[in-house]
């Protein structure tokens, strides 16, 4: 059916009520009168694409919601920051443009006529958690059967969000607030989508992954999740995190490592050989301080899975295979910079977060060029998206030209699909 005036205003005000925002809010946001969003809502004054477009980013609704036959009042953002009256404006923002992302990266695949399959995605049954140590058994078996279920042995990772593309879980880096690391959204709209903190070095960003992803096997039925640094001694985010060392680190690889360096044994051996005769026993002493572990083996350890000298110390203290005061040593020591020292040394290339970046922008602005080369989106929206991942208007026009796509279209020309 058709949406008329009055309708199209009821939609918006149940949209801003599900965000728990106050007209004056949404007038401060929109740059309009109070009254203004008063009018709009009472179906007395028309809203143009413009604004509707603005109004969709504030609500975090994809546009077609509010022009289609059904309405939901039920919001995505107001789920994730349900009973969350701490929520900050960075936040929100955060929020607003993960969804945002969500539904210009599904909507540029449906476009081409990709599907996504999630599946294979299992929902592991959900576990009362008790107390910390239920969530550090929870995150460490979740981690285990999801290396054996993916094939992944006790190998280091490769390319995170690449396992995650891989399932259909949609991948995403947005600029968030220091405190934030990332988020998880499962919901019918987004799909499945894992989102971290664009402002974060590279190996924190590649920790925040696997935490995110531990969200969308174990807390799925929240519908979405944030991760803050306040909450971190929660049980849900103590498992996630459990989850993601164990992920990143299996413990069987760890040691492979550490025996691959000739060390991690005990200092002292004994067996008891038997045959039918009696038993043969047999000592050994291994030289004093030769299985300790140094600081230039965790750098090394840290390099070869791709996480901070941090977690790898953590990982190793937790497995036993370093003692508390050979922890704090080493903490210490990498505080004071010796740990990227020694990595410089050792010729190991640190990890950039731009990186990630690139690679997540390239999968990106690829499903952009294409959607153009067949005409699903203008070429006005695919500057936008261009410009978006800082590539300029003038560089995407050569580049189109270059490849024979350009065509006789106003810059600010729409197609009907509204991209």
């Amino acid at each position: 059916m058709a949406i008329d005036q009055v309708e199209l205003g009821k939609r918006l005000k149940q949209a801003r009520e599900a965000c728990a925002m106050t007209q004056d809010q949404v007038a401060q946001e929109m740059e309009m009168a109070r009254a203004t969003v008063a009018q709009v809502e009472l179906g007395n004054r028309s809203v143009s694409g413009l604004e509707l477009s603005r109004f969709s980013y504030l609500y975090a609704r994809d546009i077609r919601e509010f022009l289609s036959d059904e309405f939901s009042p039920d919001s995505l953002i107001a789920v994730l920051l349900r009973a969350d009256d701490g929520a900050g404006d960075g936040v929100q923002q955060a929020l607003r443009d993960c969804v945002a992302l969500g539904h210009q990266l599904r909507d540029l695949e449906t476009s081409l006529g990709m599907s996504r399959t999630t599946a294979s995605v299992p929902w592991y049954p959900s576990v009362t958690l008790g107390s910390k140590w239920d969530a550090i058994q929870s995150g460490t078996l979740a981690a285990q059967d999801e290396r054996r279920r993916l094939g992944l042995g006790t190998s280091a990772l490769g390319d995170v969000p690449s396992i995650l593309e891989a399932q259909g879980i949609r991948t995403g880096l947005i600029p968030m607030p220091a405190g934030i690391s990332g988020l998880m959204i499962s919901h019918p709209d987004a799909g499945l989508f894992v989102v971290v903190n664009r402002e974060h070095p590279a190996v924190r960003q590649r920790f925040s992954w696997c935490h995110e992803y531990a969200h969308l096997l174990l807390d799925r039925a929240q519908k979405g999740h944030v991760s803050k640094e306040s909450e971190r001694a929660s049980f849900v985010e103590v498992r996630a995190n459990v989850f993601a060392a164990c992920f990143l680190m299996p413990e069987d690889g760890v040691r492979h490592f550490v025996a691959g360096l000739g060390k991690g044994s005990a200092s002292r051996l004994h067996a008891d050989v038997f045959d039918e005769s009696g038993v043969v026993p047999i000592d050994s002493r291994t030289a004093g301080g030769s299985q300790d572990l140094q600081l230039y083996d965790v750098v090394k350890l840290a390099h070869h899975f791709g996480v901070s000298l941090l977690s790898a110390l953590y990982r190793l203290l937790n497995l036993r295979l370093l003692t508390e005061n050979q922890f704090e040593e080493m903490k210490r020591m990498d505080q004071e910079g010796l740990g990227q020292e020694i990595a410089g040394v050792l010729g190991l290339p640190q990890p950039s977060a731009s990186e990630n970046i690139t690679e997540f922008y390239r999968r990106y602005l690829v499903l952009a060029l294409e959607a153009y080369r067949r005409d699903k989106i203008s070429r006005r929206k695919l500057f936008e998206i261009a410009n978006q991942l800082g590539v300029t208007t003038a560089e995407i026009e050569r580049v189109i030209r270059r490849l024979g796509l350009d065509r006789d279209e106003p810059a600010d020309a729409l197609l009907p699909s509204g991209f």
